[in-house]
């Protein structure tokens, strides 16, 4: 089948990469993997170890598998995702989680292509599509399929989009011609290794989850350890910094056309008072659609609450001691914490 064809209609569904890698790609990602997880830096992601048979190549998932299409999606944000950093009084949300889950939107394109991709070729091709929430390792085969490039903060990187790609992944039984892998061009640079607040990089090229703010405001499920609290400062779902502060971000263009992603206006910079003042119903109906969603109200006011903590705010005293009897004990252990940072704040100030 010809791949160019294959590009073309991939721009067609909105996505902005397109690349095509073997099967055998990637050796080296499922050793790294390997060393990452007997190191325990995945933390409490026990997906990642249960299915690691899986992720260390993709005919470990399905043998019969010949090639992979890998499809980057542009969600390029319009403004600075650092500019709220010392607006303490509202919660900094990651920019991949402020519009539409990228999940629905990306997985729908991509069984749009893939059905287009059957119908297309010649004899019965089978294909799977990813996105995400499969045993795949989309990063190191994006690499493999000439997209781009795993940067020194480990996500992906493109000449051409920067960092902000969501990436996605057909499989495929048609034997198609692969693409030049991607080249490092991360030089010397050691902007994300030095910007990261919680020294979440122990070395370039490799992430220790368990100091990583979006794993503990995401994934973590327990009370956040105390030595991270304050770096944490207002991010209450994610954090941006390795990602914005990349220098080939330059050359990204803004994800207008994918109105999907484009920031919800409740979740471009929410106000912390109104977030902990949420029960569940409360928080079903915010961030319905979302991918935050799936962490729960008590995650959620756990984050809001070390945020509040973090601002010394005394208006948020009230939202705060109203959660000192909450039913979850991590939120109650969390506004704990928060009333006496306000508390002591306040103090210092008088």
């Amino acid at each position: 089948m010809n791949t160019a064809a294959i590009r073309n209609r991939a721009l067609e569904e909105g996505f902005v990469a397109c690349g095509i890698a073997p099967a055998d790609a990637a050796p080296e990602a499922g050793k790294r993997l390997t060393r990452w997880l007997e190191d325990g830096a995945h933390g409490e992601m026990i997906w990642m170890e249960s299915r690691a048979h899986h992720r260390v190549s993709p005919r470990a998932l399905w043998p019969e598998v010949r090639s992979v299409i890998m499809l980057g999606m542009s969600y390029a944000p319009a403004e600075d995702p650092l500019r709220l950093e010392e607006q303490r009084d509202v919660g900094r949300i990651s920019v991949y989680a402020q519009g539409k889950d990228y999940h629905d939107v990306v997985k729908k394109a991509l069984k749009r292509l893939a059905r287009w991709i059957v119908e297309a070729a010649d004899g019965d091709p089978r294909v799977k599509v990813f996105v995400d929430t499969a045993p795949v390792m989309e990063k190191p085969l994006a690499e493999a399929a000439g997209i781009g490039w795993q940067g020194k903060h480990t996500n992906l990187l493109s000449r051409e989009q920067g960092n902000w790609l969501f990436l996605g992944a057909i499989y495929t039984t048609l034997d198609l011609a692969p693409d030049a892998p991607g080249v490092d061009r991360c030089g010397s640079c050691r902007a994300c290794q030095d910007i990261c607040p919680t020294d979440a990089f122990p070395e370039p090229y490799r992430l220790d989850a368990r100091r990583c703010i979006s794993y503990l405001t995401i994934e973590h499920k327990g009370p956040i350890p105390e030595e991270f609290r304050e770096a944490i400062g207002n991010r209450i779902y994610g954090c941006d910094d390795c990602l914005a502060i990349c220098p080939w971000n330059k050359f990204a263009e803004q994800a207008q056309a994918n109105r999907h992603f484009l920031p919800r206006a409740e979740l471009a910079a929410p106000q912390l008072a109104d977030l902990l003042a949420l029960d569940d119903a409360g928080f079903r109906e915010v961030f319905a659609g979302s991918p935050i969603k799936r962490i729960g109200r008590d995650r959620m006011v756990r984050n809001c609450l070390i945020a509040a903590g973090n601002s010394g705010d005394a208006a948020l005293s009230e939202p705060v001691a109203a959660l000192l009897d909450d039913p979850d004990d991590v939120v109650r252990e969390a506004a704990r914490w928060a009333i006496g940072r306000i508390a002591a704040s306040i103090e210092s100030h008088s």
